[in-house]
């Protein structure tokens, strides 16, 4: 009997231990369990789950208390005690609606609006100071934008157009009667250091030419001096001094294009006959904007063609009859229109357009020769002499285009490269050094870079070329961005509205600037009818702030059927980008 006790006792006792041991066992696996990633994950999720739960039932029995009395949505919840060893005790018990994730967007978010005030701010007050033209209006105008001048940073991509054209008279003017302007072989205004000095001399070449030589047509820093020459003699009174006077065309048919081509004509003429040209009134700038004596005058864009003495004399001589007579004074109405088109190109220089390097790509094709090479090559000198210098007034066109295309994009690299905050003070700006004045002065205005400029012609020039639609523009692009892919920045010229909107079908891969201007919604309006609803102002000054822009851009896309297109090839080619090539969507009709 005792021994039977004893046995069943020490069974009870191995039973004992036996569930103990399981117990042991199955605790140590479950604290395995709790603090495993994924147990902890899921309970996270199903705790949270309950909060939401909770909270939806507050705000349910809140809503219903007040618009349902006689009901009550019941919160009650069974309070859930767990209690194993975990770090997950104090997740469980702070339970948050408000992830990290979730607070980093924001903060992120905050950020970004943050920047984009400042980049507008700072876009604003370059306005200001880009349209007051008085100190005391840009003071004003900074101090509404609660900014003083003093902690502006500077604009990249404008221009000083009060110091610019001063520097631009000083290397288009004698230096006294005799002596040769004073370009030497450095650039910018490093000669005009009051501690250094190079010598003038009269083998020096314009500074108006960009690139070495072989980016350039042949002979064109040659010819570019010889023009000059030829065009400033140093005695004005000489009697041997020939001129010929000339308004620009006017007819209505005319576009600026064709105005420029045919003054290219009759300066081939000057050239030969050994006559200083002297352009006299220029109907594009018969307006407002032009003020004093640059209206109606072709320097109220650019520089003169010849010197101030040699403008009053040649309209002195027009009074003579004597003059007029012996042909110390020929007029435009001296030649015929065909001599002033097509006629004879200057040979001072022997035939240097035989030498054209083959940069002009036409349907996949390099153009490597054709019947008007001399005319091409002579347009290009032509056009490059007229335009050699743009006035005052042309640089702040061209200011104002730059910064509303280009404004924010350079407010935003300007307030990433500061160190500190702006717009907070943080002492005065350094003063200008000399490097700043007399090297960094020489460079030109910022713009995205790499930019392709592209110049869509359609509308009324379906009479005289092919017109190509804007689709046959955008594949030439996509050529040159497939040998350049960092180039996604278009700068579009056209004066077709269809154009424009069709920009948006490439939106997501290129970025398209253009003047803000009102554009033609049907094709069969003649160019002069279209630029008549402009008003002269406008239909003269973004026509030439796209010239100029295409001009200096790094690639171009066009349409050598059309006139305009061609003077800017013209002026690329002697502006130091014949490597860059010309991609034409067409040939000119006379080639």
């Amino acid at each position: 009997m005792h021994k039977e006790e004893k046995n069943s006792g020490m069974e009870t006792l191995n039973n004992s231990n036996n569930q103990r041991s399981l117990e042991r066992v199955v605790s140590q696996k479950a604290l395995q369990m709790s603090t495993s990633f994924s147990c902890q994950i899921c309970v996270v999720g199903f705790l949270c789950g309950l909060c939401f739960a909770s909270l939806i039932l507050v705000t349910l029995s809140s809503f219903g208390t007040f618009l349902f009395p006689h009901y009550s949505f019941s919160t009650t919840m069974p309070m859930l005690n767990l209690s194993w060893n975990s770090d997950l005790n104090t997740t469980i018990t702070h339970c948050s609606f408000k992830p990290q994730e979730t607070v980093r967007l924001t903060d992120l978010r905050s950020r970004f609006e943050e920047q984009d005030e400042r980049v507008s701010l700072l876009n604003s007050a370059w306005s200001c100071v880009l349209t007051k033209p008085t100190k005391t209006e840009r003071s004003e105008c900074l101090l509404k934008l609660g900014i003083s001048e003093s902690n502006l940073p500077n604009p990249p991509h404008l221009e000083n157009c009060k110091v610019k054209p001063q520097l631009h008279k000083r290397l288009d003017t004698r230096i006294g009667n005799d002596k040769f302007p004073p370009w030497t072989t450095w650039k910018g205004s490093l000669d005009m250091h009051p501690q250094i000095h190079q010598t003038v001399s009269e083998g020096a070449y314009p500074p108006w030419i960009a690139g070495s030589d072989e980016e350039n047509y042949p002979l064109t820093r040659k010819v570019q001096r010889d023009i000059w020459i030829h065009q400033h003699p140093s005695n004005c009174s000489n009697q041997d001094v020939k001129f010929l006077l000339a308004d620009w065309e006017r007819l209505p048919g005319f576009g600026i294009g064709a105005q420029i081509a045919g003054m290219s004509g009759l300066l081939a003429i000057a050239m030969n006959e050994g006559r200083v040209l002297v352009t006299n009134f220029y109907n594009r700038a018969d307006h407002d904007g032009c003020k004093g004596s640059s209206r109606s005058s072709w320097n109220c864009y650019f520089f003169p063609e010849t010197s101030l003495q040699c403008l009053g004399r040649a309209l002195e001589l027009m009074k003579s009859e004597d003059a007029l007579s012996k042909g110390i004074l020929t007029t435009k109405e001296n030649y015929t229109s065909k001599h002033i088109w097509t006629g004879p190109t200057p040979r001072i220089w022997g035939d240097p357009w035989n030498y054209l390097q083959p940069t002009t790509d036409i349907n996949g094709s390099l153009v490597a020769s054709h019947r008007k090479m001399d005319r091409r090559w002579w347009r290009a000198q032509a056009v490059r002499y007229l335009m050699r210098f743009p006035t005052e007034y042309t640089c702040n066109l061209l200011n104002e285009a730059r910064h509303a295309a280009f404004g924010k994009i350079a407010a935003k690299m300007v307030l990433e490269s500061l160190a500190e905050e702006w717009p907070k003070e943080n002492g005065e700006r350094p003063k200008s050094a000399d490097i700043d004045k007399y090297v960094w002065s020489n460079h030109r205005p910022w713009v995205p870079r790499p930019l392709l400029s592209m110049h869509v012609r359609m509308g009324d020039k379906a009479c005289e070329m092919r017109v190509v639609e804007f689709e046959a523009y955008m594949q030439l692009a996509d050529r040159i961005r497939s040998h350049f892919p960092n180039l996604n920045s278009i700068w579009l010229s056209t004066e077709m509205q269809e154009v424009i909107d069709k920009t948006k079908e490439y939106s997501s891969r290129w970025n398209f600037y253009y003047t803000k201007v009102r554009r033609q919604d049907r094709s069969n309006v003649s160019m002069a009818e279209y630029e008549g609803s402009l008003g002269r102002e406008r239909s003269t000054n973004y026509p030439l702030v796209n010239f100029l822009m295409a001009a200096d851009s790094d690639f171009f896309v066009g349409a050598l059927g059309s006139t305009w297109c061609f003077l800017i090839d013209g002026m690329r080619n002697t502006g130091g980008k014949v490597m860059s090539g010309y991609l034409s969507v067409n040939k000119d009709r006379f080639w």
